[in-house]
């Protein structure tokens, strides 16, 4: 008698076949996507949105109105620090990862960065509410959305459904150092100091 050719069923609980597709799907997915790394052109079609600050919508119970952002054209020709968090009014990076950066700004800017930007999941209204809670209310940092971690899904730094904690410097479209942060609470290659010291 011939082998049978049918696949064998899975003779797991129904979680645990749920587990192992999940797993499966998430192998394909990071095989899929290409990490940035120094020397690469920062790809084409990333787009961010936020609400550009203004004298008018400084104060914390003021809106702005959204604005899409063309990041691939607009760091063609500038030096930009791109610094990525999980999320808004979050314990790290409330707590250090952006404080790092409000305490070293001007020293980051000093080496000829054009614009600091902080992305992260968060809508663009939540954002700017952000910016203002830490006391940003000009475009010393901007702060803005990277909309359903679209950005970091395609490098495959993305925190399942959130934006990853990462840094990328990018000189006139060249990506020139790019790192993340994959232990909890640590800001040590994406934090302002790890930044001063690549630039």
């Amino acid at each position: 008698m011939a082998a049978s050719t049918a696949p064998t069923a899975f003779r797991g609980s129904p979680q645990a076949f749920t587990d192992l597709i999940r797993t499966l799907l998430a192998s394909l997915h990071k095989v899929n996507m290409s990490e940035l790394k120094a020397g690469d052109n920062f790809p084409e079609g990333v787009w961010f949105s936020y609400i550009p600050p203004s004298p008018e919508t400084s104060e914390f119970t003021t809106c702005g109105t959204p604005v899409p952002f063309n990041a691939s054209q607009e760091f063609k020709n500038k030096k930009v620090v791109l610094v990525s968090i999980p999320g808004a009014f979050t314990p790290t990076c409330s707590g250090s990862h952006i404080p790092s950066y409000l305490e070293h700004v001007d020293k980051i800017k000093a080496k000829g960065v054009d614009q600091v930007i902080v992305i992260a999941v968060n809508d663009p209204f939540v954002m700017s509410g952000w910016a203002k809670a830490n006391g940003i209310t000009d475009d010393k940092i901007l702060f803005m959305s990277d909309k359903d971690a679209k950005f970091s899904q395609t490098i495959g730094w993305n925190i399942g459904e959130r934006t990853g904690r990462f840094v990328i410097i990018v000189d006139q479209g060249k990506v020139v150092y790019a790192a993340r942060d994959e232990e909890p609470g640590s800001i040590e290659k994406s934090g302002a100091l790890g930044v001063l010291a690549q630039l």
